[in-house]
């Protein structure tokens, strides 16, 4: 590789891992905030919080990385052309065409990036995240059995327990079922054991009493009855996860393009829907080299101006603005009709289009503004 070429890939490389890290940080504590109170307030630890939000980083990484490109790309071609860099560059007969490989090569690279995560560290990641998800769920003690407190599950269910024994015994349990208001379920016992069930987690309670409360008639009735042992499913007071892998993107990319019999059963989705998000992470790695070259291209367009480069980084802006746009669109076309897929890789086409046409437009021959002349003095008038 040419020096030339090393020097802009170097400037771009460090500058491109200022911002990913910048970005990722902001992007990462924003959702860890929120996952750390909702996990925190469920009573988990905070090592459970910082392993939940281990596993979403490789899907925060995925989307800032072609940010962090364009933004290194736009701020460091805005760095060489105020320190003339670019100008001696251009007039060593360099042109944006020979420029513009090292960015290429620069977007590449982040391509690369994303194409690993997208397509392998993400999905891992989610099957991972989903199986913790599902085993804290499910253990009902850790997530909102609390002892000495009044718990509220779910909308008109209120649990309450007295004691937890050593061996995991529930001590003086009150459970009220308030979701039917004509018909209000109150359930006391004196001890109740969690077992695991085929629909989840289910509360078995001893030694208590049953009190239905029936107000839909005229005159309230209320049914006293006294039990030995009694089961109640408590599976539908959280969102428990029955299988692994429910969602489309937790699994891998070969699998979405041939989807098995027992993919389709487990996510409900047809083999076109499967194979749409599979030509959806395909198409994501393209758009990489494409955010970092018109961030490039753009910036070449202006020639020099004593107040910046603003109008040109606002173009750059609006450009990878409107690639976005095509790709939210041709997203929500596919997710409509699997049929559409293709359109998935028009904003990659169409981002590549408007590169070359910047290109195009900065290599293009600029001819002088021809200077004005003073208009000639008007001739006196003889007398």
């Amino acid at each position: 590789m040419p020096r030339i070429d090393r020097y802009i890939l170097s400037q771009m490389l460090t500058l491109f891992g200022f911002f990913a890290l910048v970005l990722v940080s902001v992007y990462w504590i924003n959702r860890a905030v929120s996952l750390f109170e909702q996990l925190m307030s469920d009573g988990q630890t905070a090592l459970v919080v910082l392993e939940f939000t281990a596993l979403t980083l490789p899907l925060v990484i995925s989307v800032v990385l072609p940010v962090a490109g364009f933004a290194a790309t736009a701020y460091g071609t805005n760095r060489m052309a105020n320190e003339s860099e670019m100008v001696a560059m251009q007039a060593a007969g360099l042109s944006p065409w020979r420029l513009a490989r090292p960015v290429l090569i620069f977007g590449v690279f982040i391509g690369a990036m994303v194409a690993v995560l997208v397509h392998g560290l993400v999905p891992a990641a989610r099957t991972q995240l989903a199986d913790r998800q599902a085993e804290i769920a499910e253990n009902v003690t850790a997530q909102f059995l609390r002892p000495g407190v009044f718990q509220y599950p779910s909308d008109g269910l209120t649990v309450f327990i007295g004691a937890i024994a050593g061996d995991g015994r529930l001590q003086d349990v009150f459970l009220e079922d308030a979701r039917d208001p004509a018909r209000r379920v109150s359930y006391t016992a004196e001890e109740a054991l969690i077992v695991r069930g085929e629909s989840g987690p289910v509360l078995v309670m001893l030694q208590g009493m049953v009190q239905t409360l029936r107000s839909g008639a005229e005159t309230p009735q209320l049914d006293v009855t006294r039990f030995q042992e009694l089961s109640y499913d408590i599976g539908a007071m959280i969102a428990v996860r029955s299988a692994r892998g429910r969602d489309l993107r937790d699994y891998s990319t070969r699998r979405l393009l041939n989807p098995d019999a027992t993919l389709l059963a487990d996510t409900g989705a047809t083999p076109e829907r499967a194979r749409v998000e599979a030509h959806e992470r395909i198409a994501q790695p393209l758009l990489s080299p494409i955010a970092a070259m018109i961030g490039f291209a753009t910036l070449l367009i202006g020639g020099y101006s004593r107040f910046g480069v603003w109008r040109q980084v606002v173009w750059a802006i609006v450009g990878l603005i409107g690639v976005q746009f095509l790709t939210n669109a041709a997203s929500n076309q596919a997710a409509s009709d699997p049929s559409r897929w293709p359109l998935l890789y028009v904003p990659a086409l169409a981002g590549t289009a408007l590169c070359l046409l910047l290109l195009w437009l900065a290599a293009r021959p600029r001819c002088p503004k021809p200077a004005r002349t003073p208009p000639a003095p008007a001739a006196e008038a003889r007398p």
